[in-house]
């Protein structure tokens, strides 16, 4: 009986020091979470921290076992020990002719961080003094066309949904061969531009060449829409009006030009009030003086 009460007791005190062992270890690696915590408040980003922490813990680590530790590639790790020397947070020795690398004393941390403290004064000193230089050309710039390109089918079908984005109604105005574009129109494309334009109310007036399509033109295509939304149309001998592409005023200050030869298929939109009203008064006088 008393070798098993000693054999008892052995096991007992042995489980006492694994719960001490296992509440030491949970310690540590609580301090050195909360520990990583504040070092990416000090300034380090996540591996920067990560790596630090690895240092630290190791004592005297090579760059193969910070990288098994921190699992991060060794290319990385490399990367962020020269960053961290460059701080002055860490320093590279030579052991057995290889290079590794320990942690520099704490206060070179406090160092660290009072100098991240300086640089983003600094930078805020400068930030104010360009403010105004930068206001200057941001009010320049502000005045500046907003041009943008397109190329390609799915190009100049971004242009057509720009003209159906608009949340308020507005008259369309422009020149266009309708005949050879609706030859690159999916017909699925078609059908919800038109149905766009009744839900947001656009109406439209266009000038386009004389051929029995054109002429045809908004009871055709635009057939299932009330009346109201049809294009109102005047027609040009085909002789003076043998591009095939289309110029469109939309919206409150844009213009798009399309270019759709099968070859070629290219658009533009300028986003300018000057401009879109300019090409508005050019068509006013051209809508004006056809007969």
């Amino acid at each position: 009986m008393f070798i098993i009460s000693q054999s008892i007791y052995t096991i007992n005190n042995l489980f006492v020091k694994i719960d001490k062992i296992n509440n030491l270890y949970y310690t540590i690696f609580m301090q050195n979470t909360n520990l990583q915590i504040h070092l990416k408040k000090s300034g380090l980003n996540d591996k920067e921290a990560a790596v630090y922490m690895a240092v630290l813990e190791l004592g005297t680590a090579f760059p193969s076992k910070i990288a098994d530790v921190t699992k991060l590639n060794r290319s990385t790790v490399y990367k962020i020990l020269m960053d961290l020397a460059v701080k002055g947070l860490i320093t590279e020795l030579e052991r057995n002719k290889k290079i590794c690398y320990q942690v520099e004393r704490p206060q070179k941390l406090l160092s660290f961080a009072r100098g991240q403290v300086q640089l983003a004064e600094d930078r805020l000193e400068q930030t104010k003094k360009i403010i105004p230089d930068i206001e200057g050309l941001f009010s320049v710039l502000s005045q500046k066309p907003k041009v943008r390109f397109f190329d390609g089918l799915d190009g100049v079908l971004t242009v057509y949904e720009d003209h159906i984005i608009e949340k308020e109604p507005y008259e369309m105005v422009g020149y266009s061969n309708v005949e050879e574009l609706m030859k690159i129109f999916p017909q699925s494309f078609k059908k919800r531009y038109v149905t766009m334009k009744e839900k947001i109310g656009i109406t439209s007036r266009g000038i386009f060449p004389s051929t029995k399509f054109n002429i045809d033109y908004s009871k055709t295509i635009y057939r299932e829409i009330d009346k109201k939304f049809w294009p109102k149309i005047r027609i040009v001998p085909p002789e003076k009006f043998t591009f095939t592409g289309e110029i469109t005023i939309y919206g409150k200050n844009k213009v798009s030009f399309v270019n759709f030869h099968e070859q070629i298929l290219i658009g533009v939109i300028i986003e300018d009030k000057t401009i879109a009203d300019m090409m508005r008064m050019i068509f006013e006088l051209s809508w004006n003086g056809i007969k």
